[in-house]
């Protein structure tokens, strides 16, 4: 088996763009919510995401079921249940770090489907990722959480493993075609954008109030802007990258360099919008660090002697 190859400095440099985007993501949804309801903005989001992308970029050398999976699972899960999420209760800093836990749910799911087995250091990071939790699951039931429910809590924890499934399916649509050639990882953001948008517009006729849709005409400029980011920038050029950097790495390799969106996340929570951090908060997310530090660091490998069959062992 040929080794995976090495993370060069674009690949690094796509990371950290990625990271940053990211990290501002949650306040702009946080922005873009005051006015539209979770499923109208999951619908804008990727129509603008899809057009007039979609008539300019030749459909992914993929089978349909890749780019119909991945539209589903990124989609409307991982984003659906994050949108619902911040509505109902959950900060937008808060959510920067919970939505992190994608990274262990991703090494499991990878362990599983790809057979890309942990090594002790991934293990150990899990564990402190439980306690993580736990301090979470504390501050909502000692401190109500400051605009924290429980389902918000779940519901975030539900959109990470969505996102981790999304990995696996553009590893497994990777591992679909012929290698080198793979796919375009941008054509397949592309047209995987297509895949939520109707689906998000039954859930908003089935559950939304009808004036929501009326009200459209008052949504201000700042609204339109987020959406606006969260189509361009925070789906079609961030995830083009992720989706590159999933295309050339193993799975459990890429994901643990998304460490740095929680730290913007916070930062950009705590200035934009003036949310506060509790003390239980502030040790989930250190404990959630650690661990993505762990997760981070390079397995040692410790070299075992070849033994030569021709020579026997003294007795």
């Amino acid at each position: 088996m040929s080794a995976a190859p090495r993370f060069a400095w674009p690949d690094y440099l796509a990371a950290g763009a990625v990271v940053l985007i990211w990290g501002l993501n949650f306040v702009a949804m946080k922005f873009a919510l005051q006015a539209l309801s979770p499923f109208q903005l999951g619908a804008a989001r990727y129509v603008v995401a899809a057009l007039p992308l979609v008539f300019l970029i030749r459909r992914p050398s993929v089978q349909a079921r890749w780019v119909l999976l991945y539209g589903l699972c990124q989609g409307v899960g991982q984003f659906g249940l994050l949108f619902v999420a911040l509505k109902v209760g959950m900060s937008a800093a808060l959510a920067s770090v919970l939505m992190q836990t994608q990274v262990f749910y991703t090494v499991i799911f990878s362990a599983v489907f790809l057979h890309e087995k942990p090594g002790r250091n991934l293990q150990l990071g899990l564990w402190l990722a439980a306690v993580a939790l736990l301090c979470f699951g504390t501050d909502v039931i000692v401190t109500a959480g400051q605009g924290v429910t429980a389902l918000g809590l779940m519901l975030n924890l539900g959109a990470a493993g969505m996102w981790a499934v999304s990995n696996i399916v553009a590893r497994k649509a990777q591992q679909s075609v012929a290698y080198p050639a793979g796919y375009d990882p941008l054509a397949f953001v592309v047209w995987s954008s297509l895949v939520p948008i109707l689906p998000f517009v039954a859930l908003s006729a089935w559950m939304d109030p009808p004036f929501i849709w009326a009200s459209l005409s008052q949504v201000d400029w700042r609204s339109w802007t987020s959406v606006l980011y969260l189509g361009w920038f925070a789906t079609i050029l961030s995830y083009a990258l992720w989706t590159g950097l999933l295309k050339r790495h193993p799975a459990n390799r890429v994901v643990p360099l998304s460490l740095g969106v929680p730290v913007v996340g916070l930062l950009a929570g705590l200035l934009a919008l003036q949310e506060s951090v509790t003390a239980w908060q502030w040790a989930g997310t250190g404990l959630t660090i650690s661990a993505l530090a762990f997760v981070f660091r390079r397995e040692r490998v410790v070299a075992t002697p070849r033994i030569n069959p021709l020579v026997k062992e003294a007795p």
